[in-house]
């Protein structure tokens, strides 16, 4: 058997690109895309990214070279996820989020040869490219990379940044360009840097392998079928949209592309082309349940969620399904080419109450296909912990869909794969049954007196209150404990306007009433907004460190002379009770 050879017939490299080439042959005359006035059917977008990427190579693009692009979710991004890749390139998606020295930094990095900036972002691409200016070195010359504009396809503005502009090089292609064949299947596709929490972002690498597999993976578990309506939610640029800018093509859907997301335009889009499937953080739930009533539209069929991103607290998913979405739970990162978890449901659950299904639904579940493994484990041992559902140990990973490594960082890759795995970072726990969830990221874990408070559980409990709309939960300081949990919260708009310090006092008595006491926040603050990073995570690095900035509760008890056989009584559990009145004082960012 080891004689038969491998041969084009029966072999051939495994890359995204051929879900559109099938897509037009089989699908051609189904629309592809909407955006406003504009639609394609799947022949018109492959004829287009055969344009573009003529048009690429006609501009010396060639095997490797980067393709940047700074652009909300609109038609040419889309096509670019096949374009670029079809003409030997990979596509760097900017996080259109970021500030100008942050993207002048991902050029650099990248060495990036083009540069597509929608026409909305022109300011903030020619101060990057200013700053490239600036900041090179004097005896260097600046690596400045080919700019074309996206203007908009329904409503042309003229706005440029050099002389080239993205319909111009799409009109001007060649229709019948032939894709250049892929040499191997673990060439690079993409490359995306991670929305991190650190000044310098790493470049991730995926694979053409990786993309494909990952795809298929999601397609199946989400038991996404043929011709689905997408309605894009979820920024490309976040993971390649955990890669189903590639898989609504494989399906033969339809991609419904909106700039912002927002209350108004998801409800329109949804009740307008009856859409199907939808992918979002937890964050963006609650942009869609506080929509204001002219926002609304009442929804006629059931729409799939595909969330992850960060935990959904169990009362959130209670509240969204209500209104008729029915909502799976990922868990992914960048380095594991989005999604690397899926909590794929039972049918026997369906029996159980509606909380006690969305406290299933909440657990980050079981890998995708695409994963050889995935386990949690004491890293400084590599044993496997219990799957006891009590048992924290750090979640890690192995498969095809784990990245290629990091693009010029060598030590990131020593510290991120651990042997035969990849370190995620994460911490949680594995149930009887095989199924993960996360408790807290390593970072994010606050340890008061010896104990561990999981973050995650204290903010669940937080959603539960009906006056909080967002909730994170941090370390203070402790002069005794060393950390305390401090609790940054939004209120629903109902609740604006009323007595902030009665609000305070409402949130910590009730958390007090629903978790171990040295786990309720001892320091509520009410925020307009909390920081958020371009995928919409919570950035708590931010509020980590403002709560430092916080006087030690320990001192400032003892400034309140509280009762000191009181607080030694209690010490010795590591569990503080403070009296019920004791409550300090309100802070707003």
């Amino acid at each position: 058997m080891d004689n038969l050879p491998k041969c084009a017939a029966n072999y051939s490299p495994l890359t995204p690109i051929t879900f559109l080439r099938r897509a037009a042959a089989v699908y051609s005359s189904r629309t592809s895309l909407i955006y406003g006035g504009t639609r394609f059917t799947w022949k018109q977008t492959y004829e287009r990214c055969c344009r573009l990427a003529s048009s690429l190579q006609k501009l010396n693009i060639v095997k490797n070279d980067v393709v940047s692009v700074l652009a909300p979710n609109i038609p040419a991004l889309y096509e670019m996820h096949f374009a670029v890749p079809m003409a030997g390139a990979v596509l760097n998606s900017v996080n259109t989020r970021l500030d100008a020295t942050n993207i002048a930094t991902i050029l650099k990095h990248s060495e990036a040869k083009v540069f597509f900036v929608d026409y909305q972002y022109v300011p903030v691409a020619r101060e990057a490219l200013r700053s490239l200016i600036v900041n090179s070195h004097i005896a260097d010359e600046p690596l400045l990379p080919l700019v074309i504009v996206i203007d908009d396809i329904d409503s042309p503005t003229g706005i440029r940044l050099g002389e080239l502009e993205y319909e111009q090089l799409v009109y001007n292609g060649n229709p019948g360009f032939s894709p250049r064949e892929l040499d191997d299947e673990w060439d690079p596709i993409a490359l995306n840097y991670t929305s991190g929490t650190t000044s310098d972002p790493k470049g991730v690498v995926y694979s053409h392998r990786g993309a494909y597999l990952s795809t298929l993976s999601l397609i199946l578990q989400w038991e996404m079928g043929s011709e689905p309506v997408y309605l894009w939610s979820l920024p490309m640029f976040h993971c390649n949209g955990w890669t189903f800018t590639w898989g609504v093509a494989a399906r033969g859907g339809t991609n419904v592309c909106i700039r912002n997301t927002c209350a108004a335009d998801m409800y329109r889009a949804i009740a307008e082309h009856k859409v199907t499937h939808m992918c979002c953080a937890p964050i963006v739930f609650n942009i869609i349940l506080e929509a204001k009533p002219h926002e609304r539209r009442k929804l006629t069929t059931k729409v799939q969620i595909l969330t992850g991103g960060a935990p959904p607290p169990a009362p959130l998913l209670e509240k969204i399904e209500r209104l008729g979405f029915h909502v799976t739970h990922a868990y992914g990162l960048t380095e594991a080419t989005g999604p690397a978890l899926v909590c794929e449901w039972q049918a026997k659950w369906d029996k159980l109450p509606r909380h006690d299904q969305a406290k299933l639904k909440a657990r980050q579940g079981l890998s995708v296909l695409t994963l050889a493994d995935v386990d949690i484990k004491d890293l400084k041992t590599m044993a496997s912990v219990p799957h006891d559902g009590k048992s924290v140990g750090e979640i890690v990973l192995r498969g095809s869909s784990i990245m290629k490594g990091y693009f010029k960082d060598k030590e990131a890759n020593q510290k991120a794969f651990v042997g035969e795995w990849f370190a995620t970072g994460d911490m949680g726990v594995i149930y009887p049954d095989g199924y993960l969830e996360i408790k807290d990221r390593s970072k994010d874990v606050i340890i008061s007196g010896g104990e561990n408070i999981s973050s995650v559980e204290v903010e669940t409990v937080l959603y539960k209150h009906p006056k909080v709309l967002e909730a994170a939960v941090v370390a203070m300081p402790h002069e005794f404990y060393g950390e305390t949990p401090c609790a940054f919260v939004t209120l629903k708009n109902e609740a604006m306007g009323e007595n902030a310090e009665q609000i305070e006092l409402d949130v910590i008595s009730f958390c007090r009433k629903n978790l171990p006491h040295f786990m309720a926040p001892k320091k509520v603050v009410l925020c307009e907004d909390l920081p958020k990073s371009a995928t919409n995570k919570i950035q708590k690095n931010q509020l980590r460190a403002l709560a430092k900035t916080y006087p030690s509760l320990e001192k400032t008890q003892k400034d309140q002379n509280l009762n000191s056989s009181h607080v030694k009584s209690q010490r010795s559990r590591h569990i503080y009770h403070e009296p019920q009145e004791q409550v300090l004082a309100i802070s707003r960012l």
